[in-house]
């Protein structure tokens, strides 16, 4: 059976899920991404040419439509033919870009200083949400719990993103450090779900008492009506930390890196542009320095010291 499709659009800012971590628990309702391509199908069409990835993790379903205009905007300012690529995990995106067959890709925090520090990823642009190029880690709950802070949920159960997602596990993970715990110690048992709307959801059905989540995604969720964040409370927000930026493989093109940077810092100021931008809720895309991250950096550093995961 053929699973390889052609890719009309990707996935849903920034497949079915099944938990996994101490214990495997309820599958979460079952994502369709049914338009997408494989890097060996992209290899096989005439006119490819470059090839982006914006992580399913980081991408809620009703930031679908936004997505696939934006990539679209950035086809047609480029005259190239735009190739989206599914990646389940963050590892997953990584090694795409590593080894060259993801071009460009919107990604988290930790991923990117992880690749940075390994591989030499590079940062292209990034986004400003309300005015600052920063984001938190949401700690969240059942709003008909009683859970009000992060000690109540000691013995209870959890969701985390991904191994390597910033706000989805190295800073809750961090945040459990400082409490004297590890999520072994502190959980009852915890899980990945890949996914921070995947999270919200999980919660707002009961299926976890609690998860961490990116502040971007939960606010997004939340100012589009989402019956999921309605049904969920903020306990704890942690400090910020530099907002998930946009990324090229080491060794692109410069040339056309440079256009594809141009398209993004300039899309504030056409009509188009704004209107997309809007529609994600970002302002604005600007330059931005690997040293916005050092803070991830300092966090993930200490949790790998630490973490079995």
């Amino acid at each position: 059976m053929n699973k390889r499709k052609l890719l009309l659009g990707c996935f849903i800012f920034l497949a079915g899920i099944s938990f996994v971590g101490c214990n495997r628990m309820e599958s979460l309702e079952k994502i369709d991404l049914s338009d997408t391509v494989e890097l060996e199908e992209i290899k096989s069409l005439q006119r490819p040419e470059i090839n982006i990835c914006v992580g399913s993790m980081i991408t809620p379903e009703e930031g679908y439509a936004y997505y696939k205009r934006l990539l679209d905007y950035i086809g047609q300012k480029l005259h190239l033919k735009i190739n989206f690529v599914e990646k389940r995990t963050y590892r997953e995106v990584n090694s795409s870009l590593k080894n060259g067959n993801i071009d460009v890709a919107f990604v988290c925090g930790g991923p990117y200083v992880m690749g940075h520090d390994e591989f030499g990823l590079e940062l292209l642009t990034a986004p400003v949400v309300n005015g600052k190029p920063l984001y938190y880690s949401y700690v969240i709950v059942g709003k008909d719990s009683k859970i009000n802070d992060l000690h109540g949920l000691k013995g209870k159960t959890f969701a985390f993103v991904d191994p390597i997602s910033n706000t989805g596990k190295l800073i809750p993970t961090y945040m459990l450090y400082e409490l004297g715990e590890t999520p072994q110690s502190f959980f009852k048992e915890y899980s990945y779900t890949y996914g921070h709307d995947r999270s919200i959801k999980a919660v707002a059905q009961g299926i976890v008492n609690g998860a961490a989540v990116d502040s971007l995604i939960w606010d997004y969720m939340d100012k589009n009506g989402s019956i999921y964040t309605q049904k969920t409370s903020i306990i704890k927000v942690s400090e910020p930390y530099g907002i998930p930026p946009v990324v090229v493989r080491p060794g692109l093109d410069e040339g056309l890196k440079a256009k594809i940077k141009d398209i993004l810092l300039n899309m504030h100021n056409n009509e188009e542009g704004k209107e997309i931008l809007k529609g994600m809720f970002i302002d604005r895309f600007i330059e931005i320095d690997d040293s916005s991250y050092d803070t991830i950096r300092h966090v993930r550093e200490s949790v790998i010291k630490r973490d079995p995961d």
